[in-house]
């Protein structure tokens, strides 16, 4: 695998990572709430269940689940009915006052056990069945037939847990910041009602789409 690959596939992978989606938006909200040390634990969630679908799509299931129209559909119902109800939950937290832990800098309404922040990630991450098209259409892209196939199924998969993770982070620190600037009860107020009706739009535009 040149180095000309690598580049090519780290490009494809970050655009698709960083483009603002459920994952994304949770990253965001998790940094306002909790602070970008925390939402470490959500960025796990988020890479454990992407590393699933891709391992899922090596494996050669991706394929089946995308020719299984009840599976895809029934994980895309589940995934949909998630997201509302986690908008919904984000719309709610807006009539509760943040308050600025001076330790961190940050922010949270009560202190969120950390499982329970990864299972949120793990859950929205998994309510994408997408993600899957995407390896199943990706991988075959990058890798070059005749050589070490787990070699280059190791790099790509390293490559692309890193990216996830950054572009993951990224959004929880741009969160936390936007709180430590604009940490009037008001704008956080506006902020997460944006954040959970975006949520809720996301969950309803899911059910909506076609496969």
């Amino acid at each position: 695998m040149s180095f000309h690959f690598i580049l090519l596939y780290s490009i494809t992978v970050f655009v698709a990572s960083i483009i603002p989606g459920p994952s994304m938006l949770l990253a965001l909200t998790h940094g306002m709430q909790h602070g970008a040390r925390r939402t470490i634990a959500s960025a796990m969630g988020n890479l454990a269940v992407t590393l699933l679908q891709a391992s899922i799509s090596i494996a050669g299931l991706g394929a089946v689940l995308i020719a299984s129209e009840n599976i895809f559909q029934g994980i895309r119902w589940a995934g949909a009915a998630y997201l509302v109800y986690m908008g919904i939950g984000i719309w709610r937290t807006s009539k509760m006052k943040m308050t600025i832990v001076p330790a961190t800098g940050s922010q949270t309404l009560k202190k969120v056990p950390l499982r329970k922040m990864f299972i949120q990630a793990a859950l929205v991450t998994a309510g994408n069945p997408k993600a899957i098209v995407f390896f199943t259409a990706v991988f075959p892209q990058f890798v070059t037939p005749g050589t070490a196939y787990l070699t280059q199924i190791c790099i790509l998969m390293g490559t692309g847990s890193l990216i996830a993770f950054s572009c993951f982070m990224t959004y929880a620190i741009g969160g936390q910041k936007i709180v430590s600037l604009f940490s009037e009860e008001t704008i956080g107020k506006h902020i997460t009602r944006v954040i959970g009706g975006t949520f809720i739009g996301a969950g309803i535009g899911l059910a909506a789409s076609s496969k």
